[in-house]
């Protein structure tokens, strides 16, 4: 910062006494304050350019789940609506795996079949296309209520100042522990579903050398009966983490807005200090 100096006919004009040594200090007080005002402002400005970034990257990300959950929507809905054609126009009954292993002509593809009904993978895999069931995944943690306070507000399209003080009770902290726990239970159930779609590969590939047979209806019905209770629960896991997501991006605007508001009366400050 430049020296500051009072011209010399100044200095001879004020009265030598402690109201005039204020007087001639006040100029160089109001620039100090001044500088240090424009300081903070611009401090200020940073943080709130930071919290937008930061919201933006978030956004990109809540973007990305919200693409997984309608795109695994659409894919069970697929899915529902080639099982409902396929039961319309035939016979559907549960799945018989020995019908798979016995099939009017033998190829390479059923001893396929029955060297997968030899391991606990294959067994678990028919296990649950004959249930019809997803595997058992952890169990959702309890949520913080401040989290589900702020996600209810923002569902039922609560006023931004009512939602704003609902966030405020929500720790970044928290919030992240939260979105971790939550992208973990989808690893899980990702790891959990994993050999069962490689046993309904390997089985569709091993019959596609067989002919058509109630069997093979079967296990296509199966297939398609598990396919959209996983795509189903796969969106249902996306969805969580994108609402999780939104509430970050939320929290870092309103952070940014108060720092840009912050700038803006530090600047204002610093304006009045330099006029005067």
């Amino acid at each position: 910062m430049a020296k500051i100096e009072i011209p010399n006919a100044l200095k001879a004009d004020m009265p030598q006494t402690i109201l005039g040594r204020i007087m001639s200090a006040t100029p160089v007080v109001m620039t100090v304050i001044a500088t240090m005002l424009a300081g903070l402002a611009s401090s200020e400005m940073t943080k709130a350019q930071y919290d937008r970034s930061l919201a933006a990257q978030q956004q990109s990300k809540a973007g990305d789940q919200w693409s997984f959950f309608q795109a695994k929507r659409l894919r069970s809905a697929l899915q529902h609506n080639t099982l409902d054609l396929l039961q319309a126009s035939n016979d559907i009954h549960p799945l018989d795996i020995v019908s798979l292993t016995q099939p009017s002509t033998p190829s390479d593809g059923t001893q396929k079949i029955v060297a997968l009904l030899a391991t606990n993978e294959g067994l678990d895999a028919f296990a649950f296309l004959q249930k019809g069931e997803l595997p058992a995944t952890p169990s959702a943690s309890p949520v913080a209520p401040e989290i589900t306070a702020a996600l209810l507000a923002i569902e039922n399209l609560k006023p931004a100042a009512e939602i704003a003080a609902l966030l405020a009770k929500v720790s970044d902290k928290l919030l992240t522990e939260t979105i971790v726990t939550a992208k973990e239970r989808t690893d899980a159930f990702d790891a959990a579903t994993k050999p069962i779609n490689r046993v309904i590969d390997t089985t569709e590939d091993a019959l596609l050398s067989q002919p058509a047979s109630p069997a093979k209806r079967d296990f296509t019905a199966a297939r398609l009966r598990f396919a959209a209770l996983r795509y189903d629960n796969e969106a249902r896991l996306n969805q969580t983490i994108a609402n999780l997501y939104e509430l970050q991006v939320r929290k870092n605007n309103i952070s940014a807005e108060r720092h840009h508001g912050r700038s803006q009366r530090f600047f204002y400050g610093m304006l009045e200090r330099r006029w005067r």
